[in-house]
């Protein structure tokens, strides 16, 4: 589950623009598109509304980072463009990532856990209180 590459040339961006499925939040919108491939890869754009480079670069660096951290929380084989919104400027990497993978969720990009099996009631010595080992047990007539 490694991207090798970003979304970075223009035809890449326009065929998920046109051809993809869109999502809207708050901060962020989300186009996304399979690609066929089994790697995913990311674009982001941030307008020159949203605020000077700086502020810019930091939300482009946010994303990323969120992006790369919840990795294996999404489906692989997808383009993805990510667009922030001018309420953007001044959050936090919590509300980023949750803007993310709440968009992810409704786009149906989030890859299903497996359910770890239910772990057994046991007391120290491995007995289950369920199930009482009757061997121990002493009758007296």
């Amino acid at each position: 589950m490694k991207t090798e590459s970003g979304l970075k040339k223009r035809e890449d961006f326009s065929r998920v623009y046109r051809k993809g499925k869109q999502r809207a939040g708050k901060l962020l919108v989300l186009y996304s598109l399979p690609n066929g491939t089994g790697i995913s890869r990311l674009g982001i754009s941030v307008s020159k509304k949203v605020g000077n480079s700086v502020v810019r670069h930091r939300i482009k660096r946010l994303i990323r980072e969120s992006w790369r951290l919840g990795l294996t929380e999404f489906k692989q084989g997808y383009d993805l463009v990510v667009i922030a919104r001018n309420a953007a400027k001044g959050t936090t990497y919590e509300e980023i990532r949750s803007a993310l993978l709440c968009l992810a969720k409704e786009a149906g990009l989030l890859a299903e856990k497996e359910t770890p099996p239910a772990k057994e009631n046991h007391d120290q010595k491995g007995n289950d209180p369920a199930h009482p080992d009757l061997s121990e047990i002493h009758f007296s007539v």
